[in-house]
C-alpha cells in the first residue's frame, strides 16, 4: 500500500529564492512507499524544494495550489535525480497527492499539469 513512511520536516531557506512560495530544505529523510513504481523511494535530508509550481492562473491556484507538500517535495527529488522516468515521477506524484489526502480529481489535475508543463523541468 502507497504511503508516506516519514512526515515532511522542512525549514523555510528564503522567501522567494526559487519561487513565490520560497526554498525549503528537509531537516530529515523524506521516505515515501509506492506501488505506482513499486519501490521505496527515500529523499535525503538536505534537499531544498520549493514544493508545486502552479501557475498563478485564476481558479487553478486555488484548486491545487498550496497542497500536497511532501508528494510535491517527492515530485521535485524525482525530477532532479531522474530516480526513475518521467511519466512514472508523474503518476508517483498523483498517487502521494491521494496518499496525503487531497481529492482525487485535485490529484488528477496536478497530474495533469506537470504531464503538460513539465516536461522543460525534467530536461534541468
Amino acid at each position: 500500500m502507497s504511503k508516506f513512511l516519514t512526515d515532511l520536516d522542512v525549514v523555510l531557506l528564503s522567501d522567494s529564492a526559487n519561487s513565490d512560495r520560497g526554498a525549503w530544505r528537509l531537516q530529515n529523510e523524506l521516505v515515501y512507499q509506492s506501488d505506482a513504481a513499486a519501490t521505496v523511494f527515500v529523499v535525503s535530508t538536505g534537499f531544498v524544494t520549493d514544493f508545486a509550481s502552479v501557475p498563478r492562473i485564476p481558479g487553478v491556484f486555488d484548486l491545487v495550489g498550496d497542497t500536497a507538500h511532501a508528494a510535491a517535495t517527492l515530485h521535485d527529488w524525482l525530477y532532479a535525480t531522474h530516480a526513475v522516468p518521467r511519466d512514472v515521477a508523474d503518476a508517483v506524484l498523483q498517487e502521494a497527492a491521494k496518499v496525503s489526502g487531497v481529492a482525487s480529481f485535485k490529484a488528477w489535475l496536478m497530474w495533469a499539469g506537470v504531464r503538460l508543463g513539465g516536461a522543460s523541468h525534467w530536461t534541468k
